[in-house]
């Protein structure tokens, strides 16, 4: 999939309230990170009761996402296979759960990063964020 548009505030707004609202349902304590298709920092917010470690990881959940064009969890699944895979442990990109490219109009205009809970809860938090943009 191609790079669009970096996302604006506006969607960016819209990405930051669905994430926020499906963590605040579930009272999870995380951090999201947007970025914008050149990996540039749009928006961050840390929930209450969130480690401050969260930030970290959830922008560079972000940054692999968007630099990639893939869902972290797809480095995640890598890695569990073991073999050549372990090569993206070395690399420098979060090789966890709960990163996603942020897509409009069949694009990439950014990405999303969510830290604070389990990886799988994470990718929840930011699927809907990306779910409140459509």
């Amino acid at each position: 999939m191609a790079y669009g548009s970096p996302i604006n505030l506006e969607q960016a707004k819209k990405v930051m309230a669905g994430a926020e609202a499906e963590a605040k349902k579930n009272n999870w304590p995380v951090a999201i990170v947007i970025l914008d298709s050149g990996g540039q920092m749009v928006m961050m917010q840390r929930l209450d009761n969130t480690q401050w470690g969260s930030v970290d990881i959830a922008k560079e959940k972000a940054r692999t996402a968007v630099a990639l064009r893939r869902p972290t969890k797809v480095l995640q699944d890598g890695i569990a296979q073991g073999g050549v895979n372990l090569r993206f442990l070395s690399t420098g990109f979060s090789v966890l759960e709960g990163g996603i490219p942020i897509v409009h109009e069949n694009k990439i205009i950014g990405s999303i990063g969510v830290s604070g809970v389990t990886s799988q809860q994470d990718a929840q938090t930011a699927q809907a964020g990306q779910d409140a943009l459509k």
